[in-house]
């Protein structure tokens, strides 16, 4: 191929453009402040489009008190059930409802199910029991998973709905249980529950089969997240040394340690998986107990956050702990310094689209030209986990894998 220096020029404006506009530009870290006069906030679900972010967050007297936030209208504080302290964990995708725990009048732990329309109300107890929490809720908001406390305060894992109210979700032979997560249509639901001997085991119950014991890798386990289709389990499990390490868990594979990020070999937990359960969001510790939030997929394993966005990061801040993420493992929420207003806060992370594999067309016009070579070049040897769509087969990196699919398609669509 022969360019005269104009034409040259030009493509190189084009592909310096069409990097710009699919390199992950897009990306943006949002911290969503504090309830006025308060110290500090945390995030525990999003939304799907992360529109919606829910929380906990201290009032200006000290009082915890959940909260759904907007772009738009910032943090509202969602009350409680007639107590001082409230905590919301879970969002439906699109944001109008939310699930967690509020104290009610007598100081007692009461699962609430909130809606704009009908605000905080409490979901009550099977007779006999003190409380109830709430930690995880369908897609659709109707669906609600969490714990009821007994009269002696042992916890049992629960499933409710409208129609059925609060069923009792056993346990896999002890005495104890507690749901964390459900999947998207509600029909399974994850958290962990005793065996005879009291150990914790981590567990998956479905609808037709009910609970069943998904192991450990060697100590105990808890699960906290499932995929929309129940097919994919993530939490935090002993191994045979005492060290807690994240784990992905499927029908196929078993419990699979996660590992932990460069320098954080003390601990790692994981609390959410994205809807095709490849993208595992938590944290991690290091030797003296210092967290960091950390991102895994199969092709890059364990990402510390803090690294991978820095550049978003002012000096001082930090990103402790990732602790939800959306379905389409775009929005990353959680919580974290941020030494701009010097208090921690929860943080909104956008992490930009996915990275889709395809066959060289770059600037995505269907033609795999001279645009799409050039785009590729200029991008050589650049790293990191959003780099678009020069990154062409989505390894993580821009090398001669990615310019050799362009080449090898190279006038396909013309």
């Amino acid at each position: 191929m022969c360019y005269t220096q104009s034409r040259f020029n030009a493509l190189l404006s084009a592909c310096v453009m069409s990097l710009i506009a699919t390199a992950g530009w897009s990306q943006s870290l949002t911290w969503l402040g504090v309830l006025p006069g308060g110290c500090c906030s945390y995030a525990y679900d999003v939304s799907a489009n992360g529109a919606v972010v829910v929380g906990m967050a201290y009032n200006a007297a000290g009082q915890r008190r959940a909260f759904r936030w907007t772009a738009s209208g910032g943090m509202q504080d969602l009350g409680t059930l007639g107590g001082d302290w409230s905590a919301a964990f879970g969002v439906s995708a699109d944001g109008t409802v939310v699930v967690g725990m509020a104290h009610d009048a007598n100081r007692q732990p009461r699962a609430f199910r909130w809606t704009a329309l009908g605000g905080m109300q409490g979901l009550g107890a099977p007779p006999g029991y003190r409380g109830s929490e709430a930690f995880g809720v369908s897609a659709d908001g109707s669906v609600v998973v969490g714990l009821v406390y007994d009269a002696d305060w042992r916890k049992r894992a629960f499933r409710w709905t409208a129609a059925s109210g609060m069923q009792d979700l056993g346990t896999l032979g002890g005495n104890q249980s507690a749901a964390g997560g459900v999947s998207a249509n509600g029909t399974v639901v994850v958290g962990w529950a005793n065996i005879a001997g009291w150990r914790d085991h981590a567990f998956r119950w479905t609808v037709d089969g009910g609970m069943q014991n998904l192991g450990t890798l060697g100590g105990v386990s808890w699960a906290s997240g499932v995929s929309a289709d129940g097919s994919v389990v993530v939490g935090s499990a002993e191994n045979a040394a005492g060290q807690v390490r994240a784990f992905r868990w499927t029908a196929a594979g078993g419990m699979q340690d996660l590992g932990t990020p460069v320098g954080y070999r003390r601990r790692s937990d994981a609390h959410d998986v994205s809807a095709d359960g490849a993208v595992v969001v938590g944290q991690a510790a290091d030797d003296v107990g210092q967290r960091r939030a950390f991102r895994w997929t199969a092709s890059r394993g364990m990402e510390n956050l803090n690294w991978t966005y820095a550049s978003l990061l002012t000096p001082g801040s930090e990103l402790t702990a990732a602790r939800a993420i959306s379905p389409d493992g775009r929005y990353i929420v959680g919580y974290g310094y941020n030494a701009a207003t010097r208090r921690w806060e929860a943080f909104l992370l956008d992490t930009g689209p996915r990275c889709t594999a395809h066959n060289g067309d770059v600037d995505a016009n269907g033609c795999v030209d001279d645009a799409d070579l050039l785009a590729v070049l200029l991008a050589f040897g650049q790293m990191g986990s959003n780099l678009g769509r020069v990154d062409v087969n989505c390894d993580g990196v821009v090398n001669d894998a990615d310019l050799l699919q362009v080449l090898f398609n190279f006038g396909s669509g013309c």
